[in-house]
């Protein structure tokens, strides 16, 4: 019998936020991805493990980088069309 005062930490939740930081200096969409998928699979598990497993924390801090990450990916390319078309008027002006 596992002792209660003796709680796992879920491996996707440790994943998930390790994946979350590797995606702002290394992968960026990879990481980002993987953060949110095992973030959300994480925080699944740990509800479902009725108090045996930990690591709800790391998970939604997983969660929070990888959908900061993905906004800021879109919203870099969105400045970028946007820039380009403004070249691209003033240019046949």
């Amino acid at each position: 019998m596992p002792n209660p005062a003796h709680r796992e930490t879920n491996a996707l939740a440790i994943v998930s936020l390790v994946f979350g930081i590797l995606s702002w200096f290394i992968l960026p969409l990879i990481g980002n991805l993987v953060a949110i998928i095992c973030g959300h699979i994480a925080r699944a598990q740990i509800k479902a493990s009725q108090g045996r497993e930990e690591g709800d924390g790391l998970a939604l801090a997983g969660l929070i980088l990888g959908y900061l990450g993905i906004l800021l990916g879109v919203f870099v390319v969105l400045m970028l069309i946007f820039g380009i078309g403004m070249i691209a008027a003033l240019a046949s002006v």
